[in-house]
Formats: structure tokens, C-alpha cells, sequence
């Protein structure tokens, strides 16, 4: 038993960071969504290069501490005066996440012998607040009209069923010809952010948007895809890569800081201030918790006025 522990801890102290993380890359990330695969793959590059070379045993919540400051500070990312770009409090903690989660998984999986995981014996910097931003009708229209005057049709209808549903874009981006039921006015999302599938209901505009993307002339035979890119160079065609023209139209407008997530965010509270339950909002937007919904359903001030009207003149 002694000599079992012994040999724990020698496999502790041999194993460097960097070591442990091309492990879990290999064996663990692989079982996760891509998206998540791909943060990890980002995320442990940082790690990497700042806490790679300390083995397991060695890295102490000290020095943890000490990564967590620094990143958040910026010290390893510099503007072009050479000054500090600080880190947003929620990637710091998502780094800590995976620092943290490798070390759960190699005390408990990989029998490395070590006291405790000191990544959790340290303080997680603050979730940032909730994001407000929503779009003024002017701002709506003209990213509307921007999208609608692209050559690629496929940005229009991907822009606009995003304000129309709600979806994610993972969601929309990844859908097949056999999970839009245009008759049914129906979407079937198989792999969700959350991982639990759920059905959309679709608008009269959404049914029309998606029948224009799936009967569109030019489409390919050779894929399934709803929203498709060029083949790659296996011949294979993979989502339509928007994000670089919805980059370029949304700086040419002015609107730099709107993001498609906030799409989402628009759409679900346009689902609220159009009377629809918390519970009938969750079963569309996909939100298991109440409170994380409510995070989504920033209702506009001006809407509440004519609410506050309609109240009165009631009574």
C-alpha cells in the first residue's frame, strides 16, 4: 500500500502540465462537443506556454493564483504601445476550468497521487454580468438591409432566422434538409448546447425563410446541408463559414459590438414582451434554468411604458 503510494506521487512529480494536457486532449476532450474540443485545444495552449513546464505536484495554488492575476492584468497580451490588454474575468475562468477539471480527472482516472486539486483551492474570478445589448429598430434595419444586399443569400437567411427563433448559431449553421418540417412548422435540433434535444416552433417568416434556403436553385446535390460552404479539399462541404462577412458588415455599420449571440438574446426577449410564458420561452429557447433565462430577457423600458399604458386606460 505504501509502495502503491509512493509510486503516485513519483508519477505526480515526473508529470509535467504540459505532459498531462496532450493526455487529456487524447482521451478526454474527444468525448465532448466539438465546440468544447475546440475550447480546449485554444485554452490549452495558454496553459501550456504559462504553466507547462511545473509538474503536477510542483504547480501549488500560489502559483495558480499568481497565472490568474496575470492573465486577467493582460501581462501576456500587449496593444501595439506595448500596453497590458486586460482578460475578461469569464475566459479566466474558463481556463481555470480546464486546469481544474485536468487535474479531477488525473487523480481520479489516472490513480497520479496527489493530496488534493489546487485548483480548487483558489478564488474564481467574478462572472461577468449578463450581456444587455439589444437592438434599436434603426440598428435592426440596417443590419438587415446590409445582410439582404450580400451576394451570398445564405448570410441573409441565417441573420434573419436567427431573430425569428432564437437558435443558436451552432444550431442553425448544422442543420439538415430532414430537421426543418416546413409543414409542421417545425425545427428538430439534434445537438444542442445544453445536449438535450428540443423542438422550434417557426414563425410564418421563419417557415418562408427556410423554404427560400432549402429551395434554392443553386443548391448543391452532394450535401444535405442546409447552410453549405465550398468542398475542402477532401471534396467534402462543411457549414457556411459567415462569421468573417458578418464581421465586415457589422464594423461598415457601425455595430462593431453587436454579436450574433445577441440575436439570440433579442429574439427571446421579443418571445417575452410578446406574452409568452417563462415556461413556453424555455421550451423554444432551449434554457433549462429560469434564472439563466432571465439573464436573456431584457425587456425595452419603452415596451413596458405602452404595457403601464394599457394598464391604465383598463381601469
Amino acid at each position: 500500500m505504501v509502495r502503491g503510494a509512493y509510486i503516485q506521487r513519483a508519477s505526480a512529480d515526473r508529470m509535467t502540465v504540459e505532459d498531462a494536457l496532450k493526455r487529456y486532449l487524447a482521451e478526454v476532450s474527444p468525448t465532448k462537443r466539438p465546440s468544447s474540443q475546440n475550447s480546449d485545444n485554444k485554452r490549452s495552449k495558454i496553459l501550456t506556454e504559462q504553466l507547462g513546464k511545473y509538474s503536477l505536484a510542483a504547480l501549488t495554488p500560489e502559483i495558480i493564483a499568481k497565472f490568474r492575476e496575470a492573465r486577467l492584468a493582460g501581462e501576456d497580451r500587449k496593444d501595439a504601445k506595448g500596453k497590458p490588454i486586460p482578460r475578461a474575468n469569464d475566459t479566466v475562468r474558463l481556463d481555470l476550468a480546464l486546469l481544474g477539471h485536468l487535474f479531477t480527472v488525473a487523480i481520479k482516472e489516472w490513480g497520479i497521487g496527489l493530496p488534493s486539486n489546487p485548483v480548487m483551492n483558489i478564488r474564481r474570478p467574478a462572472p461577468g454580468p449578463g450581456r444587455n445589448r439589444r437592438l434599436s429598430r434603426d440598428e435592426e434595419k440596417r443590419l438587415l438591409d446590409s445582410v439582404d444586399k450580400h451576394s451570398n443569400p445564405m448570410l441573409r437567411w441565417i441573420v434573419r432566422i436567427a431573430l425569428e427563433t432564437g437558435m443558436r448559431a451552432s444550431e442553425i449553421l448544422t442543420l439538415r434538409r430532414m430537421q426543418v418540417d416546413l409543414k409542421r412548422r417545425i425545427v428538430r435540433l439534434l445537438e444542442t448546447k445544453n445536449t438535450t434535444p428540443r423542438t422550434v416552433p417557426l414563425s410564418v417568416t421563419a417557415v418562408e425563410l427556410f423554404r427560400e434556403a432549402i429551395n434554392h436553385p443553386v443548391r448543391p446535390i452532394d450535401t444535405d446541408l442546409i447552410f453549405y460552404g465550398e468542398p475542402g479539399k477532401d471534396g467534402k462541404r462543411r457549414p457556411y463559414q459567415f462569421n468573417p462577412v458578418w464581421m465586415k458588415i457589422k464594423r461598415k455599420q457601425g455595430l462593431a459590438d453587436v454579436r450574433f449571440h445577441d440575436l439570440r438574446h433579442e429574439a427571446v426577449s421579443r418571445f417575452v414582451e410578446a406574452g409568452l410564458s417563462d415556461q413556453e420561452v424555455s421550451a423554444i429557447s432551449g434554457h433549462k434554468s429560469m434564472q439563466m433565462l432571465k439573464r436573456y430577457t431584457h425587456l425595452r423600458a419603452e415596451d413596458l411604458v405602452d404595457r403601464l399604458d394599457q394598464m391604465s386606460a383598463r381601469k
